[in-house]
């Protein structure tokens, strides 16, 4: 009967002549909401939302103690002044593959991890970094190390109890979840959009009315002609699944990056998932999806949606960085090549054939989705 009547207000709203939106887009919208939820505690992970592994993760976070080097750390490549991103089109050092490096936001609502969804936890795609040879470079026996310095014991003590008497992997995999409590409190907090989508939902005519009709025109055609929340869906606004979107997957050194096809074959054979040992969910609550998902020759050049928020901070665009701006993303859709996609691709997907004045209204919506 609440949703009823939220519904009503909304649509009634939608015919006052201050929204320009119809009753159907409007319904289309709040779906995109409400926005912020709180973060879910990760069941695969016993010390999610715990104060003291919040703390000891943050500390990590920016240490370079985690590092071979002693001069990088998680924020080298995750920078907070640049939305937990490093603004460059690939990372130099991204898993041996020349990726983009993804914002780290609202991560504890995702399913999958990394471009790819090679692992299916926050904690395992923490260590990833950790132990590659070509990012932080540590061994599970300096990782035990440093845990056990007088600048980190006493904290991961007083979280894991005593590292010294640990297995150097378990040591390795408390730091993981360590880092993961931190990282899910990166969540990103109110948009115009939505305290938009708010007012239409609480029928809040003088609210509503501040939002530009510029973004509402552009938010017209995300949710119809453009289509796009088929993807970019619900208050993530992403689906968190794996699609071509006619980006190239061809590298200029050789090969093929295949995307969510390799994903899937790491994370079929990790130690790490939510069906491993290492997770502390009695009930493998999750582990359904990595028991059942296989790889399948339609995943090569497929890659996980990002969520939009805080979209107009996170340049440059695309698995391969290879959009420099949104406008640039716009454009790409607009006249995206069929032919590019895969055989198996996105059905979905048809040129927008958008004009200037469209793809201002789309710009000037997708900047409302930054969050102040």
């Amino acid at each position: 009967m609440a949703l009823a009547c939220a519904l009503a207000g909304a649509s009634s709203l939608a015919q006052t002549g201050s929204v320009i939106l119809t009753p159907a887009e409007v319904d289309l919208v709040l779906l995109h909401g409400p926005w912020p939820v709180a973060t879910p505690d990760d069941a695969s992970n016993r010390v999610s939302g715990d104060p003291a592994a919040i703390a000891l993760g943050r500390d990590l976070f920016f240490s370079t103690d985690l590092s071979r080097s002693g001069e990088m750390s998680c924020a080298s490549c995750h920078d907070p002044e640049m939305a937990f991103s490093d603004g460059q089109p690939v990372a130099s050092d991204a898993l041996t593959l020349p990726r983009n490096t993804l914002a780290l936001a609202n991560l504890g609502f995702h399913r999958w991890f990394g471009w790819d969804g090679s692992t299916d936890n926050l904690w395992a795609q923490s260590l990833l970094p950790i132990l590659h040879p070509e990012e932080l470079d540590l061994t599970p026996e300096d990782v035990k190390r440093i845990a056990t310095t007088a600048r980190f014991q006493p904290a991961y003590g007083a979280v894991f109890e005593d590292a010294a008497s640990q297995p150097a992997l378990e040591v390795s995999v408390n730091i993981a979840k360590a880092l993961a409590a931190y990282q899910e409190t990166l969540v990103t907090g109110q948009t115009p959009f939505d305290r938009f989508r708010d007012a239409l939902q609480a029928g809040d005519e003088a609210t509503a009315a501040g939002y530009p009709e510029a973004a509402q025109r552009g938010l017209s055609l995300f949710v119809g002609r453009g289509k796009c929340n088929f993807c970019h869906s619900g208050p993530l606004f992403t689906n968190g699944e794996f699609h071509d979107a006619g980006v190239g997957y061809f590298l200029s050194s050789g090969g093929v990056d295949e995307g969510r096809h390799r994903g899937l074959q790491q994370l079929k054979s990790s130690p790490f998932t939510l069906d491993g040992d290492y997770s502390d969910d009695p009930g493998r609550s999750g582990a359904w999806a990595v028991r059942q998902v296989e790889p399948k020759h339609a995943d090569f050049g497929t890659f996980r949606v990002p969520g939009l928020r805080n979209v107009a901070n996170t340049a440059p665009y695309m698995h391969d960085g290879s959009l420099a701006r949104l406008t640039d993303v716009l454009e790409h859709y607009s006249t995206i090549d069929l032919e590019r996609l895969h055989a198996d691709g996105e059905a979905i997907l048809e040129p927008l054939d958008l004009t200037p004045s469209e793809m201002a209204d789309l710009d000037a919506f997708l900047n409302t989705l930054t969050a102040d």
